[in-house]
């Protein structure tokens, strides 16, 4: 692979002719050899149409939808793409759950003085219980206390009760629909249950009811993980506001001790943050020839820390997305890379081998063949933990240094991050107004939320995403960007507020007198659920306007993995228009593709679209924009 189908970014491009000169794996050739015939993007077509099954030792089974071939149980192909989905979609809800238990946890220890956090934003704790019906009285600790039963006791309610945390959040005329189709979510672990029941062998075997199931796993989802998971971070890290952070690999110099926190979680993250912005850590770092300590954010915990905390010279930078991460890992400037539950490669072992880094897991979730020491993550424990990986970083430092030549003379820029719902109102002076006014105005035609991973399906890393992303603000359309697609275009540099001479006229006289970028950096990928509580309240501003006739879309150029299919699936509950590529693992079912793509919108309001090129792909999304702006009139 060359250039582009590499990485849009030329920092990676950099470091794969490194990569390719120390013979060592890479997830671009791997990519490559998985491909048939000389095409790296052609794989089984029963694969990748969905019509194919394991699950049970009467296959692998194959169908085809148009000859009516069926699995030895009888399921059709629709039946087969959708119940795969489905199970996509339990993955992807317990690994987004698994973090919102471990920020409860962390949040409990907090309450009960055992980890080195606070409460630290006590505002968002006193709203946030409000919306939920919670007594606010007593103090920080009291109510976070009665927080945490609460959000706990609605987790596991049953399946034929309705979640109260749904009910309180969500949008009346959702709700309304919601209940009306059956799909109004109980408790996460119930529903959780229910899905992964429903793809047995033999249980359910029906496209549609498959369908429906998942959309209502995505709903209990995106209230009781996502924002539960985010708020609550708020909570105790602080609410993203605007502010700006080095990006790019260029972060990186080999001169300092770099600890590289990994994954989605950020709880020791900012644990080793505080420490090492103590002198007597720096001490410790120059006392074996470094010039400091940093700690360098990456991939989605990376996000979920400069959302929060402001750059100096400790907390120095950001690197970008998963896919560079074996670029991140042989620049020969990494001392620790630290892995929580999230995006760690099973092949980074060959990699600290050679370039002399600890590579150390710190969840019960993530183990390395070969690699036996770890620091599983215990919040009252959080402050030692993060002290004994900061120590391992120093110890590593000399034979890193001394032994391997690093990669220097990277691309470094600045990227604008730290956008969040209250901080979007407070550049707005308090109140929604003066966006909703340049919708109407048509300054800007609408908003795109765009959740995204990153792939290397069809494209290099991040170039389908950067492509889409420039022609939606060149038609005056303004980007929330979330997940490894954010991290894109904070690299790619749509992040900062000279991107504006990229967008057409009248979003760039917005980013202009708001003095904001044209992409707006909303967080990860867990962050889904706030967008959709941002989206409710644009709703009820504009008049209680429903959520599919909104002049917004949602979009995710290059999904990847189980969370960002049910991030997908959610988002056509919700009523969005939602923009996917890759072509997901369903056309075998013709039956299941008219009822995503078609007849969905008569259903929930949602629709799916497809479609591999970016200009092709913004045109579609402008079309329905554009009919929604007439439909209210403006």
């Amino acid at each position: 692979m060359e250039k582009e189908r590499i990485s849009h970014h030329k920092s990676v491009q950099k470091i794969y002719e490194r990569i390719k000169k120390d013979n060592m794996n890479n997830i671009w050739d791997r990519y490559e050899a998985q491909g048939m015939g000389g095409d790296p993007d052609k794989r089984c077509p029963f694969c990748l149409k969905g019509a194919r099954c394991d699950l049970c030792s009467n296959g692998p089974c194959r169908a085809d939808s148009s000859i009516d071939k069926r699995g030895v149980c009888g399921i059709t192909a629709d039946g087969m793409a959708m119940r795969m989905m489905l199970l996509r979609n339990v993955m992807g809800a317990s690994t987004y759950h698994y973090h919102t238990e471990m920020t409860l946890k962390t949040l409990k220890a907090t309450i009960n003085g055992e980890t080195p956090f606070k409460i630290s934003d006590p505002d968002k704790l006193k709203t946030f219980a409000n919306r939920l019906g919670i007594n606010t009285s007593g103090n920080d600790k009291e109510i976070a206390h009665r927080l945490y039963n609460f959000v706990q006791e609605d987790f596991k309610r049953s399946i034929d009760e309705m979640s109260i945390i749904v009910e309180l959040l969500a949008p009346e005329e959702r709700k309304t629909l919601w209940k009306k189709l059956g799909i109004f979510p109980g408790g996460i672990y119930g529903e959780m249950m229910l899905s992964t029941s429903s793809c047995l062998t033999n249980v359910d075997g029906d496209y549609v009811s498959l369908a429906l199931k998942a959309m209502r796993l995505g709903i209990a989802m995106a209230y009781q993980s996502q924002i539960i998971n985010e708020y609550i971070q708020d909570i105790l890290f602080n609410v993203p506001k605007p502010h700006n952070f080095r990006v790019n690999l260029g972060v990186l110099d080999p001169n300092y001790i770099n600890i590289l926190p990994n994954g989605h979680e950020p709880f020791l993250g900012f644990a080793m943050v505080q420490l090492a912005r103590k002198p007597e850590w720096q001490e410790k770092a120059k006392s074996v020839g470094a010039k400091g300590l940093r700690i360098i954010a990456n991939i989605e915990t990376g996000q979920e820390m400069i959302q929060r905390w402001e750059m100096d010279d400790v907390f120095y930078g950001f690197t970008g997305n998963w896919i560079m991460q074996e670029a991140v890992l042989a620049s020969g400037c990494i001392d620790v890379f630290v892995c929580d539950m999230n995006c760690s490669m099973p092949i980074d072992p060959r990699y600290s081998e050679k370039y002399k880094f600890k590579l150390i897991p710190v969840s019960e979730l993530v183990s390395f063949q070969g690699v036996k020491e770890r620091l599983n993550y215990i919040p009252n424990k959080a402050e030692e933990q993060a002290s004994k990986l900061l120590q391992m970083g120093i110890d590593n430092f000399k034979e890193r240094h001394d032994k391997i030549e690093p990669i220097i003379g990277l691309d470094m820029n600045e990227a604008m991050v730290g956008f969040s719902t209250e901080s979007i109102l407070e550049a707005l002076g308090g109140k929604l107004d003066p966006l909703l006014d340049a919708i109407k105005k048509g300054t800007i035609r609408g908003v795109a939320g765009l959740v995204s991973c990153t792939t290397l399906r069809d494209f290099g890393q991040d170039v389908h995403t950067v492509n889409i992303a420039k022609e939606l603000i060149k038609k005056d359309v303004l980007i929330l960007s979330l997940g490894c697609g954010n991290g894109a275009l904070q690299v790619a540099g749509l992040c900062s507020p000279e991107a504006k001479n990229l967008a057409g006229p009248g979003l760039k006289n917005l980013c202009e007198t708001l003095g904001v970028p044209p992409v707006l950096s909303y967080g990860t990928c867990t962050d889904t659920g706030r967008l959709a509580d941002l989206i409710n309240a644009i709703s009820r501003a504009l008049g209680d306007v429903p959520i599919p006739d909104l002049p917004v879309i949602a979009a995710a150029p290059e999904y990847m993995e189980q969370k960002a299919t049910i991030d997908a699936i959610f988002a056509l509950a919700f009523g969005l228009y939602t923009y996917v590529n890759p072509i997901p693992t369903v056309t075998g079912g013709s039956d299941l593709v008219k009822l995503l793509t078609v007849d969905c919108k008569d259903i929930t309001g949602g629709i799916l679209h497809v479609e591999i090129d970016a200009k092709l792909a913004v045109e579609a999304m402008l079309d329905h924009i554009e009919t929604n702006r007439k439909k209210l009139g403006i």
